[in-house]
C-alpha cells in the first residue's frame, strides 16, 4: 500500500505545492476542503477514514487574513482556524490507527511589533491585537487534544515566497510599475521563508520523532522592509522604486480592502529551535531566494 499524508486546506499555495512533492515522492495525498472533488470539512466520517493509516496530518486550512477586519471577516478568520481544527481533533480521536504526527499552521504574527530585536520560540513576546488573539487561539484549539499516538507541532510560519504563487505577484507588479521603494518607514522587519524549506521542515520534522510543541518557520537571515525592497529591485534589474508613505498605505488597503497591518507590522523572528536541532536551510538569504524565484518565473512564462 502507498504511503499517506493528509493535507488539510490543501487547495492552496502552500498545499498545492506540498501536494505535488509528497505526490512525486510516491504518497497518497488526501486533500480536506471546501472545494468541490475533496472530502468535505463536515464529512467526518470520511476525515476518519482519511485519517486511519495516514502517516502525517498536515492543516494549512484559515480564510485569507488579506481582507478588512470588519465583524463579519473576523469572524470567519477565527472560526476557518478554530473549528476545523476542532473538527481534526476530534476525527484523531476517532482513528483506530491515528497518523504520527500531526503539523497545524499557525503565525508569526503572533508575537509583538518588533524593530529593536528579533523573536524566538524562547524569548519571544507575544503581541496584542486581533491578529494576534486568532493565533492564539489557533495554537490553543491544536494543544487542547492530548493524542498518546499523535506528536502535535505548531508551525508559526513568516511570510512564505515562491514562485507559483503567494505574495510574491503583488511585489513584482510594484517593481514593475516603478513603486518598488520602501513602504511605511522601510524599517520594519521582514521575516520569511521560501516554500521549499517549509516543505524540507515537514520532512525533518517527520523524522525527528522526538520533537513537538511550536517552531518558528522563518529564514535566519531576515531584513528590513526597505531591504527586501533593494533586493527585489536587484533581482528584477529596476534601478528604481518609488517609496509608499504610510497615508499612501492606508488609502490603498482600503482600496483594495485589506489592512495595513499586513505591510507594516514589524516580524523580526529567528528559527532558533530548528537551527538548534540541526536543521539547515536551503535558502538562508534573500538573495539566494530571490533568485531561485525569478529563475523559476522565467521557466514557467
Amino acid at each position: 500500500m502507498k504511503k499517506k499524508v493528509v493535507l488539510a486546506g490543501g487547495t492552496g499555495f502552500i498545499g498545492q505545492y506540498l501536494e505535488g512533492k509528497f505526490t512525486d515522492l510516491g504518497y497518497e495525498v488526501v486533500i480536506i476542503s471546501r472545494q468541490p472533488h475533496h472530502i468535505a470539512w463536515c464529512n467526518q466520517t470520511g476525515i476518519i477514514s482519511a485519517l486511519n493509516g495516514a502517516e502525517m496530518l498536515i492543516n494549512l486550512a484559515g480564510k485569507s487574513v488579506n481582507c478588512r477586519y470588519n465583524d463579519k471577516n473576523k469572524e470567519e478568520i477565527m472560526s476557518s482556524r478554530t473549528k476545523t481544527t476542532q473538527i481534526l481533533g476530534n476525527a484523531l480521536l476517532a482513528c483506530e490507527t491515528p497518523p504520527p504526527l500531526w503539523i497545524n499552521s499557525s503565525t508569526a504574527t503572533i508575537y509583538r511589533h518588533a524593530e529593536d530585536r528579533p523573536m524566538t520560540e524562547t524569548n519571544g513576546e507575544i503581541g496584542n491585537g486581533f491578529s494576534v488573539d486568532i493565533a492564539r487561539a489557533w495554537e490553543q484549539s491544536l494543544f487542547d487534544y492530548q493524542l498518546p499516538h499523535t506528536r502535535l507541532v505548531a508551525l508559526r510560519m513568516a511570510i512564505v515566497l515562491g514562485a507559483e504563487g503567494g505574495v510574491m505577484k503583488p511585489y513584482f507588479n510594484l517593481v514593475r510599475f516603478g513603486l518598488g521603494g520602501a513602504q511605511g518607514s522601510g524599517n520594519q522587519m521582514f521575516s520569511w521563508i521560501h516554500i521549499e524549506d517549509v516543505y524540507q521542515i515537514i520532512l525533518f520534522l517527520q523524522e525527528r520523532t522526538d520533537l513537538e510543541g511550536v517552531f518558528n518557520l522563518s529564514a535566519p537571515h531576515p531584513v528590513s522592509n526597505r531591504e527586501f525592497m533593494e533586493q527585489l529591485r536587484k533581482a528584477m534589474n529596476r534601478k528604481l522604486g518609488l517609496p509608499s508613505p504610510k497615508w499612501m498605505l492606508e488609502i490603498g488597503a482600503i482600496l483594495i480592502r485589506t489592512e495595513t497591518e499586513l505591510i507594516v507590522k514589524s516580524r523580526w523572528v529567528l528559527p532558533e529551535r530548528l537551527e538548534k536541532e540541526g536543521f539547515h536551510f536551503t535558502f538562508e538569504t534573500i538573495e539566494k531566494a530571490f533568485h531561485q524565484i525569478i529563475l523559476k518565473q522565467q521557466s514557467i512564462s
